[in-house]
């Protein structure tokens, strides 16, 4: 009797230790809790920012027609668009208009890339007029080159000032846009982390907001996934630029620029496109009929 309970005995701990070495060599997964996303070069893993509305825009829904992309899903309006500054020249804003462009947004400004001035775009004045004369919605965006927080801020009250006779209807957007290195060794943002960015970022938005205005934020994939910090600026207005046939960004954005090579009538030369979407609201409970 002694020789089978210590024979059970010695079968439980066989058992327990094969089943302890199979529990740690199940391989662990590197990447749990992560997304696979492409990040405009590669696809690489996240981790997705808590609080950070994730995107709900699909492939299958979006077409290409007479070169525009089209939204063909159902959770969505959307709003056709250009985005504009002085290279574009003189613009027609009324055949514009009658090519069915909704809304611009219109450069304001931009700081100097070596010294830090900030200069008003020549054809601000010009195209904020044309566009508005027209019944075209008007947003603006700011070139940015602050290199700290009082530079975001001043930008942000140089537009405030600029646009304080306009109907903008859109946000006040900041565009912060690092010149390559090699190609202009002098620029000022050359030794600029990428987390002083999004701080001016910040800055800027809080500022404009402060004012009574929309603000928001243009930028890249590369800028969304490693340059802004979205958790801070989830609040905001996010204009993704992405040539593509569809908005691949992980979260949720309002303003997507699809194609900086389009063309349209009333302007000489090329033009983003962009595409503006509105939530559709959510259809109405059915309720029973009353007895």
């Amino acid at each position: 009797m002694l020789l089978l309970i210590l024979f059970a005995a010695a079968a439980i701990g066989i058992a327990w230790i094969v089943l302890s070495r199979q529990k740690e060599e199940q391989p662990v997964d590197p990447h749990e809790g992560q997304v696979l996303v492409n990040d405009g070069f590669n696809d690489v893993w996240i981790t997705p920012i808590e609080g950070v509305e994730v995107s709900d825009l699909k492939e299958e829904d979006f077409d290409g027609r007479d070169g525009r992309v089209v939204y063909t899903g159902e959770d969505y309006d959307t709003v056709f668009g250009i985005d504009v500054s002085e290279w574009q020249g003189e613009i027609d804003w009324q055949k514009v208009a009658a090519s069915g462009v909704k809304f611009a947004f219109i450069r304001s400004g931009y700081r100097g890339y070596t010294m830090g001035t900030l200069k008003e775009d020549r054809y601000f004045k010009q195209n904020m007029e044309g566009a508005s004369a027209n019944g075209i919605q008007i947003g603006v965006y700011f070139l940015s080159q602050a290199i700290n927080v009082a530079e975001a801020i001043e930008e942000a009250n140089y537009v405030l000032e600029q646009i304080e006779n306009y109907n903008v209807e859109l946000p006040v957007i900041f565009d912060w846009e690092k010149y390559d290195a090699e190609q202009f060794p002098d620029a000022r943002t050359n030794d600029v982390e990428l987390s002083v960015m999004s701080i001016c970022a910040v800055a800027f938005c809080e500022t404009v907001k402060a004012a009574g205005r929309d603000a928001g934020i243009y930028f890249n994939l590369q800028y969304g996934y490693y340059g802004f910090d979205l958790g801070r600026l989830k609040d905001f207005s996010l204009w993704l630029a992405d040539p593509s046939d569809y908005p691949k960004f992980y979260y949720a954005g309002n303003i997507w620029q699809y194609d900086p090579h389009g063309t349209i009538d009333g302007i000489d030369g090329e033009v983003d496109f962009d595409l503006m979407f509105i939530k559709r609201p959510e259809p109405a409970p059915e309720t029973s009929p009353a007895p």
